[in-house]
């Protein structure tokens, strides 16, 4: 059964300006944050390597996004991850993440500076706890695309993100990124996973910041 409605064009008319009040479980992402004991496991010529890392994560409110009568509230953010050995970053990551009101879905879109992007779905409730999603190579709602020389040498089948909100107003999560590895015969699953603290809360939306200057 068709779940959408047949008026694709009109947009929802009572829009509040204020995303930071209308994010869902996604609320409790919205800030910058810190993490100082990641971990990494990726594959290696000479077999897996684990490597710990420090991150920092801008999470940001944006006005309103609507798809006719489709309506989302989310957060732009930017993942920035470096290591105690070096200098040179060690990953670099920007998207979305999105929460639709209205059925609960949960949008995670993300770009890494090697040629590949992806979309990732799950459901979740407002008072939500933890959120779980994922995306799949070859979906064309919800998937993995990559440069040609990532899905000859190390194509990603699927993507998932688990988080879990602490008690203490911190979070955590684990992403697996299963990659079929060229010459080898198992996918090896590329696990990252660190627990981030708050450093700094986030700024209203721009449109919320115009109107409640009237």
């Amino acid at each position: 059964m068709n779940p959408f409605p047949d008026d694709i064009f009109t947009e929802p008319a009572d829009v509040d300006p204020d995303t930071l009040a209308n994010l869902g479980p996604l609320r409790r992402l919205a800030g910058i944050w810190e993490g100082r004991k990641g971990v990494d496991l990726n594959p290696k010529a000479e077999g897996p390597e684990r490597r710990d890392y420090l991150e920092r994560i801008d999470m940001q409110p944006i006005d309103p996004q609507a798809n006719g009568p489709q309506l989302f509230y989310g957060l732009r953010y930017h993942v920035h991850i470096l290591t105690e050995e070096e200098d040179i970053t060690f990953h670099d990551q920007v998207g979305y993440w999105l929460w639709e009101p209205a059925t609960g879905l949960v949008l995670q879109s993300l770009a890494i500076p090697r040629g590949q992007v992806a979309l990732a779905s799950g459901q979740a409730t407002p008072d939500a706890t933890s959120l779980k999603l994922s995306a799949t190579r070859g979906q064309a709602g919800y998937g993995i695309c990559s440069t040609a020389f990532l899905e000859h040498a190390f194509r990603t089948d699927a993507y998932t993100i688990e988080i879990s909100f602490n008690t203490d107003g911190s979070w955590s999560y684990v992403s697996d990124t299963m990659l079929m590895v060229r010459g080898q015969s198992q996918l090896f699953q590329h696990r990252d996973r660190n627990r981030l603290v708050k450093v700094a809360e986030p700024t209203p939306n721009p449109l919320f910041q115009i109107v409640s200057k009237r």
